[in-house]
């Protein structure tokens, strides 16, 4: 789960609903440049995170009290093993950016090399198999990539003030896109990758008052019953 200390409280983003996001990003590029298996794209988009669920997890609080941020939470070669396993039955083209995306987050991290290194061999005999190429997979991650790093932005509540300019990620065309808070709630993107001029995004964030739990239960319990807030963003083309 992502966590922003408010000062109403605890303001809770899911996994989920971040993954949610990332879709509704993902879904407006444009579409002479979307990726040729553009659904499956789309599909992976949304389900990149969906295996962690803060309603079922065990241990969601750490040892202050204070609810854990997806950044705490270690590599765990069981919880990848389900989140690929759940793509691969869905499609392998699916399994194939999701165990990319894996790679891009724990590759370099020492106790994850040996499964990281497994999961690319695996990745191309999924390739064969799906009669794709490593550069048709490359241009959809890398969309993928972008959506979740902008959606973590917006989540994460990083969006600098004064209108001062921060970078996403690169794109799947490799150019680095940018963006500025021209207003509350509206975000201005250069340069421009999406199919219309400007639209609208939503995502939910619950709020639980209480700063510190004796239990990942006790936590569970308040944000089961949390007041949802529906957040809304507009995304803009720079004004001419």
């Amino acid at each position: 789960m992502i966590v922003n200390y408010t000062e109403e409280g605890w303001s809770i983003v899911t996994q989920r609903s971040h993954g949610l996001l990332a879709a509704q990003i993902c879904g407006r590029w444009k579409k002479d440049q979307q990726p040729e298996r553009w659904v499956e794209t789309l599909i992976a988009t949304a389900e990149h995170d969906d295996v962690n669920d803060e309603l079922t997890e065990p241990e969601i609080v750490h040892p202050n009290g204070g609810p854990k941020n997806f950044k705490m939470v270690p590599f765990e070669p069981a919880y990848c093993d389900r989140l690929v396993a759940k793509a691969l039955a869905k499609g392998r083209y699916v399994g194939i950016l999701i165990a990319t995306h894996i790679r891009f987050l724990y590759g370099e991290q020492t106790e994850a090399k040996p499964y990281c290194a497994a999961l690319a061999k695996k990745e191309k005999i999924w390739i064969k198999e799906t009669k794709t190429s490593a550069a048709q997979v490359k241009s959809s991650y890398e969309l993928l990539e972008f959506c979740d790093a902008f959606s973590l932005i917006i989540c994460q509540q990083l969006m600098q003030p004064e209108e001062r300019l921060m970078e996403i990620s690169n794109g799947p065309d490799g150019k680095s896109y940018q963006l500025r808070m021209r207003n509350p709630g509206e975000l201005i993107v250069s340069p421009w990758p999406f199919e219309e001029d400007a639209f609208q995004v939503n995502y939910e964030s619950r709020t639980v008052k209480q700063l510190a739990f004796e239990s990942s239960e006790a936590f569970r319990k308040a944000l089961e019953s949390a007041v949802i807030t529906h957040n809304t963003l507009t995304i803009a083309r720079n004004p001419a």
